[in-house]
């Protein structure tokens, strides 16, 4: 884990303002019905695509598990292929137990030599609600928005925070424990958006041309570590 230093200056006044209005009207996440298509049959794993030892359909959702007898050696995804979505807005329901660790991946790439595995931006999940809501990039610059932030990533530089959206730990007691939440993520230009159960939990406004993405990969994370499970259901997108 990096130790982040915050930098004064990298942001100008006016940007730092233009983020605080936009963090107040988008605390609360609002958005249409409309447009939106279902991803998932909630029967099968038609139109995806990943390890089948530890992805599978059952009962209405996705379930990702790893377990004593099949342990992951490296990360692994259940990758989307309908597409690589540039401009959209993902919702899906999940459920992780207090060992997991997971996320959604999107504007991602496959990463070299390691099947189902990618690179990029990522809705963070995991079972303890340590990470949950925060923007990773896997196999990347790490850390780029952790829960309650607003943040604006440069070139070469760490990440600024501009505004805060709310105390981490406030923010976390509107994750359920193990219940079911929805995730909401809303990616338009180089703003990348994450909402829990309608609350703004991080947003990144990236502008590094050189490593960010506009389009790419969506895929759902299965994590190296203890035995573990996770389910998604309901999953919807609008492009």
């Amino acid at each position: 884990m990096k130790f982040r230093i915050q930098k004064k200056n990298t942001v100008s006044h006016l940007l730092i303002f233009v983020l605080a209005l936009f963090s107040y009207a988008t605390s609360t996440a609002q958005h249409s019905k409309a447009g939106f298509k279902k991803i998932f049959d909630g029967k099968t794993l038609h139109g995806w695509s990943g390890d089948t030892l530890h992805w599978h359909a059952a009962n209405g959702s996705i379930i990702g598990e790893v377990t004593a007898a099949n342990p992951l050696k490296t990360n692994t995804f259940l990758i989307w292929q309908g597409g690589k979505p540039a401009d959209f807005e993902f919702k899906a329901e999940f459920k992780i137990t207090k060992s997991g660790n997971s996320g959604v991946n999107y504007r991602s790439e496959l990463f070299e030599n390691i099947p189902y595995a990618l690179k990029g931006y990522q809705a963070d999940i995991d079972g303890e609600n340590v990470y949950t809501g925060q923007n990773y990039e896997e196999r990347g610059r790490g850390f780029l928005a952790k829960r309650g932030e607003n943040a604006v990533l440069e070139k070469d530089k760490e990440p600024v925070i501009a505004t805060t959206i709310g105390n981490s730990d406030s923010l976390k007691t509107l994750i359920h424990f193990e219940g079911w939440n929805t995730l909401l993520i809303v990616a338009k230009g180089n703003r990348m958006s994450h909402y829990i159960n309608g609350k703004l939990m991080s947003d990144v406004i990236d502008n590094d041309q050189d490593k960010r993405k506009s389009s790419g990969l969506l895929g759902l994370q299965a994590h190296v570590g203890p035995p573990m499970k996770v389910e998604y259901k309901n999953i919807y997108i609008k492009q």
